[in-house]
């Protein structure tokens, strides 16, 4: 997944070097409000960011997550200039952003890039798919077990700054569930939790436990871009 990500990441330099520009992404920057107009695409060098349902009573619960491999905005390619979800950086990094009337008019039918995104655009997809049918389905350590592998798989390293409080928004449980799960996790020596830093410390154990929504959203990336 990492390597399909630099491809999309150095892709976006080479075709679109011009237009685009770097970009420090902090965490919980929000890139995209909810139904507002969208004026970047952004191509994550390092980090990820979160698609997340927003309900009228506040609660929130994440629909994707998009790290290098992907791209954040992907729906220009449809022609759409917003979406009904908010996009925040839930992993600080670095990357690219592009403005979206530029993006339209650079990544067109039939370049290396737009082919390359219609492929993650179908992956982007069956995860929001399959992580609705977690969501439904599964309980909270399995959820978030499968969180975790997915974020792992993208910012590339066993640590990463995370706080019960925003595992939280992902999930969509209260901040006590979230506890209750990571204190089980780390006395299982799945992970170990210090001071709002979470390493990973047995990723097979938090395979185990992640039911089969993960490696299904895997399989369907490596059989489009693997």
């Amino acid at each position: 997944m990492q390597n399909v990500g630099l491809c999309l990441f150095s892709l976006t330099q080479t075709w679109c070097k011009i237009s685009v520009e770097p970009v420090t992404l902090s965490i919980k920057q929000i890139l995209y409000e909810a139904n507002e107009p969208i004026e970047y695409a952004y191509f994550h060098n390092s980090g990820a960011s979160s698609m997340l349902n927003l309900m009228e009573d506040g609660q929130t619960i994440e629909a994707a997550t998009i790290g290098k491999e992907g791209m954040v905005g992907v729906l220009l390619l449809l022609g759409t200039t917003q979406i009904p979800l908010q996009v925040i950086v839930q992993i600080p990094g670095d990357g690219l952003r592009m403005k979206a009337e530029v993006f339209k008019a650079e990544v067109y039918w039939g370049c290396p890039l737009h082919t390359l995104l219609l492929r993650y655009m179908q992956t982007l997809m069956n995860q929001i798919s399959q992580t609705a049918a977690c969501n439904r389905f599964h309980s909270v350590e399995g959820r978030c077990c499968r969180w975790l592998l997915m974020t792992h798989d993208r910012v590339e390293s066993d640590s990463f700054p995370l706080t019960h409080e925003f595992l939280s928004y992902m999930l969509g449980v209260r901040r006590a569930g979230v506890s209750e799960v990571a204190s089980t996790l780390q006395k299982l020596g799945l992970i170990e939790y210090h001071r709002g830093r979470i390493t990973i410390r047995d990723r097979k154990g938090l395979e185990a436990s992640a039911y089969e929504c993960y490696q299904s959203t895997k399989r369907e990336f490596e059989r489009l871009l693997g």
